[in-house]
C-alpha cells in the first residue's frame, strides 16, 4: 500500500487544474525570459580562436559551417582526462538528435573541450555520437569564456566561474583535494583527481554572424544548463521526480556494468 497521497478521479483533476495554472505562469516566465535573453547586448569579437576539428584546423568562424548563429557546448574533457565528463556525456547523448533540427534552422551545435582531438574522436566514437565536437588545445578560447582555469586560479585566487568567484581550493596530504564525495566520483570517472576534474567546467555559449564580423551573446554555467540536459527534464515528470542520492547516472554504454537499482518502497 503506498503511502503517497491519494484521491479519487474528481479530486485528482481538481488537484491538477491548480497545477497547471502554475504551469502555466511558468511557460509564461520562461517565454518572458527567452526574450530578455535574445535581447542581451551582443559584445563582437576582436581575439581569432584556432581549433582542431575533424576537418582539420579551424577558426571560430569556420565552426559555423556557413550558418549564422553557433551554439557551443562545453564539454568537460581537459587534457589530463582519460573520459569525457559522466555529467556532459550524459546531456551531450541528446545533441545527435536535434543538432539536424537545428542545423535547418541556422543553428549549428559544436561541442569544444580541451583535450587532443584525438581523445575526443575516439570517445565520440565509442559513446556513437555524430555531433561536431573541436579541441580548443593550445587556444584561450576555454579560459576566455571561463570553463577552464589554470592550477594558480584554483590555489591562489579561486575559480571565477558561473559569475562569482569561489573559495580557493582546499589541498589536503599531498592529495589533490578530497578523495570522498560526488566530485570525487566523477573526477574518477575521468581517470583524474577533484582538483584536474575541476578545473574544466560545463557551460554552453552563443555566437551570430552579422555584417562580417562575429558577436558573443550568451554564456551560462553550473545548473544554467540544466534546460540542455534531457534526461532531468523527462525525470522532474516522473512520479518520483529526480529521486536521487548520489550520482547515480553513467556513460550510457557503462550501465550493464552496474547492478540494477533496488526497488522502491512504492515497488514492492
Amino acid at each position: 500500500m503506498t503511502t503517497h497521497n491519494t484521491a479519487t478521479r474528481d479530486e485528482w483533476m481538481a488537484a491538477r487544474l491548480e497545477l497547471l495554472a502554475a504551469e502555466k505562469e511558468f511557460t509564461r516566465r520562461s517565454d518572458a525570459l527567452a526574450q530578455q535573453r535574445q535581447q542581451l547586448p551582443w559584445v563582437r569579437l576582436d581575439k581569432a580562436y584556432h581549433f582542431d576539428t575533424d576537418a582539420g584546423k579551424a577558426t571560430l568562424d569556420d565552426l559555423f559551417q556557413g550558418r549564422s548563429q553557433l551554439m557551443i557546448y562545453h564539454f568537460m574533457f581537459g587534457p589530463d582526462y582519460t573520459m569525457g565528463c559522466p555529467s556532459c556525456s550524459m546531456i551531450a547523448d541528446g545533441f545527435n538528435g536535434f543538432a539536424v533540427h537545428l542545423a535547418n534552422h541556422d543553428v549549428t551545435l559544436h561541442a569544444v573541450s580541451r583535450a587532443p582531438l584525438a581523445k575526443l574522436q575516439a570517445f565520440k566514437k565509442r559513446m556513437g555520437w555524430t555531433f561536431p565536437w573541436a579541441s580548443s588545445s593550445g587556444s584561450d578560447f576555454n579560459f576566455d569564456f571561463n570553463v577552464s582555469f589554470t592550477e594558480d586560479q584554483q590555489r591562489n585566487k579561486g575559480i571565477a566561474y558561473n559569475f562569482s568567484t569561489e573559495p580557493k581550493f582546499v589541498w589536503r596530504s599531498g592529495q589533490e583535494g578530497d578523495s570522498a564525495g560526488p566530485v570525487a566520483d566523477l573526477a574518477r570517472g575521468t581517470g583524474t583527481d577533484p582538483a584536474t576534474y575541476t578545473r574544466e567546467r560545463p557551460g554552453m555559449s552563443t555566437f551570430v554572424r552579422e555584417g562580417g564580423e562575429i558577436y558573443h551573446c550568451y554564456s551560462t554555467y553550473a545548473r544554467g544548463v540544466d534546460g540542455l540536459w534531457g534526461s532531468y527534464q523527462w525525470l522532474d515528470r516522473a512520479p518520483l521526480g529526480r529521486n536521487e542520492t548520489g550520482i547515480w547516472w553513467r556513460r550510457h554504454d557503462e550501465y550493464k556494468q552496474t547492478p540494477a537499482p533496488a526497488a522502491h518502497a512504492c515497488c514492492v
